[in-house]
């Protein structure tokens, strides 16, 4: 039961929901074909549409629906994991001109914004009020709705939580182009089943986030860093399980010396020591707090200090002016995008494990690495054990790339899921990881994701072949649906 076509009537009837702003053959942008991580594919629609409105996106849904057209849906198109990548051509929905800001609530604490909002424009906004928008994923330029929709995680998600924590209320509009309303502006609700957290990491797979209230809090008066060089990982990683029986930091990120130096190399600026009194740096530690004032935290680095060096730090370097401040983590943001500027194939996967557990993880996947032919670095959120493991090679064919990835990768996946972790931290399970998801975590839940799926979109419509369905079963679970 295969897809049907967009035909020239069908474009038509698109071109007078959103009038202007309908591409389609070869005046599509060739970025709507894909994401930010190509080893997944790419797959141009048929047409493009840039929404500005619910209603707009309501009203190319309805079409889609009626005539049997796939629909995507993509903001930035930052992920990782071919979440966005029309794999059955139809109908791409751009959301990043609904860039609205639409209001404050400061009394409650929130704001509701459009879904191609993106990251960096809420967070900088939000501050001019005193107010912070807590998440904190690497990519600042992703849109808000894609954040939800992946549950995006980041740096500060061991003190204030991933995405999820802060969705409040979403407007969505379902398969068959209906608009409605899940959640509440309240602190608590506690009535039937909690459709918003269902919508946070369905990655456009049950419904389309149009509008988004978020959670915000004050914004902390003082934010101060500081950056503990080891001799090597293994001590390095070891400290962090033991660092959180006194400290509560805003973020805690460990990175191994090769991706820094890919990182600064593409930033063009050196901003961490590569040796320490004649000892050369294998591994770091940067670690951010925040609070009320410099004199609270004051103290709390000096005891942190103080922790490290006697955990085997080389030495510690306090970043406690904002240009210091933003210099390393400029270096910290800069990791793939350095990656990327010198890596010719590339493929990533970010895998969660206890904390408890990171040292031999990483050990684990040094060791299996030693088998294949690609070059491996990493680096990871140690609060929280969201680790990033990068397979990178510039001699590799393509073909054989892919080939001895998918093998690397079904290794440590089954490892993270052994030792009690899962195959995502943040990224989401998109195209490239419906395969691992389907082993990880076992056919009885595999099959009620199924299940929830076919109840919101019976017509398969909504970026199929993603999350709990292979593009392979589309043919069979669409004639099954009728």
């Amino acid at each position: 039961m295969a897809y049907n076509p967009v035909t020239r009537e069908i474009i038509d009837a698109l071109e007078k929901v959103a009038p202007g702003r309908v591409t389609s053959g070869a005046g599509v942008n060739p970025d709507y074909g894909k994401d930010a991580m190509p080893v997944y594919g790419t797959k141009m629609p048929e047409v493009a549409i840039d929404v500005l409105s619910t209603e707009e996106v309501s009203g190319i849904v309805k079409i889609c629906h009626d005539n049997g057209i796939p629909v995507t849906t993509r903001g930035s198109g930052t992920g990782l994991v071919g979440g966005c990548t029309p794999i059955f051509g139809g109908v791409v929905i751009c959301t990043t001109k609904m860039n609205k800001i639409i209001s404050y609530d400061v009394a409650n604490f929130s704001v509701t914004v459009q879904a191609g909002v993106l990251l960096k424009q809420l967070a900088e906004d939000a501050l001019t009020r005193g107010l912070m928008y807590p998440p904190d994923p690497g990519e600042k330029l992703a849109t808000l709705g894609g954040n939800a929709a992946t549950n995006a995680g980041g740096m500060r998600a061991i003190k204030y939580g991933a995405t999820r924590e802060y969705l409040k209320a979403l407007k969505v509009v379902l398969a068959d182009g209906e608009i409605t309303d899940f959640g509440s502006t309240v602190t608590k609700v506690s009535s039937g089943y909690n459709l918003v957290q269902l919508m946070a990491s369905s990655e456009g797979t049950l419904g389309i986030i149009t509008e988004l209230t978020l959670k915000l809090i004050p914004a902390p008066k003082a934010t101060i860093s500081l950056m503990a060089p080891f001799e090597k990982l293994q001590p390095c990683i070891a400290a962090v399980p033991k660092f959180f029986t006194d400290f509560k930091p805003q973020a805690i990120e460990f990175f191994e010396r090769e991706i820094l130096v890919s990182s600064e190399a593409y930033i063009g600026k050196q901003v961490f020591p590569r040796k320490i009194d004649g000892t050369e740096i294998g591994a770091y530690l940067l670690v951010s707090f925040d609070g009320s004032s410099q004199e609270e935290l004051d103290p709390i680095v000096e005891k942190a200090s103080e922790f490290f060096l006697e955990c085997g730090a080389l030495d510690i370097l306090v970043a406690d002016t904002p240009p210091k401040q933003k210099d390393i983590w400029a270096a910290r943001s800069s990791f793939l995008e350095g990656i990327e500027e010198q890596t010719e194939c590339l493929d990533e996967c970010d895998v969660v494990v206890p904390v408890s557990r990171i040292a031999d993880y990483m050990a684990f996947v040094e060791e299996v690495g030693k088998d294949f032919d690609f070059e491996i670095k990493y680096f990871g959120h140690a609060g929280d054990g969201n680790l990033h493991i990068y397979t990178c090679s510039n001699t590799m064919e393509r073909e054989e790339f892919v080939k001895q990835v998918a093998a690397f990768f079904k290794k440590i996946y089954k490892k993270a899921v052994e030792f009690g972790g899962d195959i995502s931290g943040e990224h989401g399970v998109g195209l490239g990881k419906v395969g691992y998801f389907r082993e990880a975590t076992g056919e009885t839940n595999f099959g009620l994701q199924r299940a929830i799926k076919r109840a919101f979109d019976p017509k398969f419509i909504l970026n199929p072949g993603k999350v709990c369905y292979l593009p392979e079963d589309m043919a069979e679970a669409r004639s099954a649906a009728g």
